[in-house]
């Protein structure tokens, strides 16, 4: 059974949740850069796609939405209009973060990311996923390596 050491979430309305047109542009933004023709089919509900980019996670303070200095970086499996999935090393200890993206136009966008679910793969990294509450102004991007 796999657990997680979360911190009690922070509750607030979801007002903009799950069909936002601005997350719904935000992520077809990201998209294109693998698929710009169009959509692929898809049996769920939402369509995913495969997403191989680094995503900076930053932590929030306990408010549920101010971000921190503290942030990691996760490596992209998927993502759809409705949440990421992704890989990372080590345990998460937040449920609620906001995940940072760069465009394909070098311009940054960040979503209030729910994480509800992690397995432990058998290659020693932890596979986990959520879904996106909302789109939240981007904290400043990190600095590029020169």
């Amino acid at each position: 059974m796999n657990t997680l050491a979360f911190r009690a979430p922070v509750e607030y309305a979801l007002e903009n949740h799950p069909s936002d047109p601005e997350i719904m542009a935000r992520v077809a933004s990201l998209v294109s850069k693998l698929f710009p023709a169009g959509r692929l089919p898809e049996r769920r509900s939402h369509q995913r796609y495969p997403f191989p980019y680094l995503v900076r996670l930053i932590r929030v303070a306990d408010d549920g939405i101010t971000p921190t200095e503290e942030s990691i970086v996760v490596v992209g499996r998927h993502i759809s209009e409705a949440g990421l999935g992704f890989y990372h090393v080590k345990p998460l200890t937040d449920r609620r973060m906001i995940a940072s993206f760069e465009t394909a136009a070098g311009q940054w966008t960040a979503f209030l990311l729910d994480i509800h679910w992690c397995r432990f793969t058998k290659e020693g990294w932890y596979e986990s996923g959520g879904r996106f509450l909302r789109t939240v102004p981007c904290p400043t991007p990190p600095p590029r390596e020169v």
